[in-house]
């Protein structure tokens, strides 16, 4: 797959995934660069703004196999992962494979899972397999997680460590439609659920040779610079206890290439990085002083400011140093 044929897709999928969520076009994009990253989602906000409905409009509208967990209290690891049982016809033990066998695997609700149940979710998140009585079952590609929780609930909840943010590539957040998008929402909802009317433009072939995007998007040695100086960054701002890991770099850099090249280009700007600074990295730096700021959380107020802060490359180096 080259970037053009790449950008075609993404086109492709986010008229599709509109055609069901309005207004979110920004939303569904991160969502298709996590994707084809390789990389799982962790959807934030109040209820009813559609977390759900997009993860599951994503999978139809890619012919992909999707699964739905309802995370609560009660849940056992081996819900997700499997369970290995006795077969009496068979006399013999036989594996029967959980809900994470899938493509689209959609963690509903996830803080409200035990920290046990949560942490079985780790291996297939990183290593893409899942182990279970001392067999190791790998998982067919594209595998993504979408998990959703509510902010606004605490009681009944357990909150996800450090760690386990840390495996979710982005963190993004749907927020309430605008006036016009609200009365949108209503009219194509007003007599069915048009969900089940949604083709897939693409299957999962569409997605093999995907590696080949990370070395066809070009990152020059002064891209290289800015994305490790905003890094560093947060890891020296007064304002953060614990500053990204060199995972977020990687992930980082790995996003911007997507976004260029499904942009149409084939070079990474500063303007990619900044746009997938703050879903890639927020949720992956401590605040000193938790809480949020004027709506928003603060870790996106501090990576604003880094962002201000860092010395810019200039787009015209980038071009002449990629041969465009």
């Amino acid at each position: 797959m080259n970037n053009k044929q790449l950008k075609a897709l993404a086109d492709s999928v986010i008229e599709s995934i509109s055609k069901i969520i309005v207004g979110k076009e920004d939303v569904i994009r991160k969502l298709f660069i996590c994707l084809i990253c390789g990389g799982h989602v962790l959807l934030e906000d109040v209820p009813g703004t559609g977390k759900t409905l997009l993860a599951k409009t994503l999978s139809r509208s890619l012919d992909l196999q999707f699964s739905r967990v309802q995370f609560t209290p009660d849940l056992l690891p081996t819900d997700i992962t499997g369970i290995h049982y006795y077969n009496q016809k068979q006399g013999d033990f036989v594996f029967r494979k959980g809900p994470v066998f899938t493509n689209i695997l959609l963690a509903d609700e996830i803080n409200r899972a035990t920290p046990r149940t949560q942490s079985s979710l780790l291996e297939c998140m990183e290593e893409k397999q899942v182990s279970i009585d001392g067999k190791t079952y790998i998982l067919n590609p594209p595998f993504m997680v979408i998990a959703t929780q509510n902010p606004v609930e605490t009681l009944g909840t357990f909150p996800l460590p450090e760690a386990q943010l840390d495996r979710f590539l982005m963190k993004l957040y749907m927020g309430y439609p605008r006036t016009e998008e609200g009365i949108e929402i209503m009219k194509r909802f007003r007599f069915e659920n048009p969900l089940p009317h949604i083709t897939p433009v693409a299957c999962e072939k569409d997605f093999e040779g995907v590696s080949e995007i990370f070395k066809n998007t070009f990152v020059s040695e002064d891209m290289y610079s800015y994305i490790i100086q905003i890094v560093e960054a947060t890891r020296r701002h007064a304002d953060v206890l614990l500053g990204a890991s060199p995972r977020a770099s990687q992930a980082l850099l790995k996003t911007s290439q997507v976004l260029s090249a499904i942009n149409g280009r084939d070079y990474v700007t500063p303007d990619d990085v900044k746009e997938m600074a703050i879903p890639v990295l927020a949720h992956r730096i401590v605040a000193r002083h938790s809480g949020n700021e004027i709506g928003k959380p603060v870790t996106h107020s501090i990576l604003e400011q880094i962002i201000q802060r860092v010395h810019v490359p200039t787009e015209e180096s980038l071009k002449e140093k990629s041969g465009v």
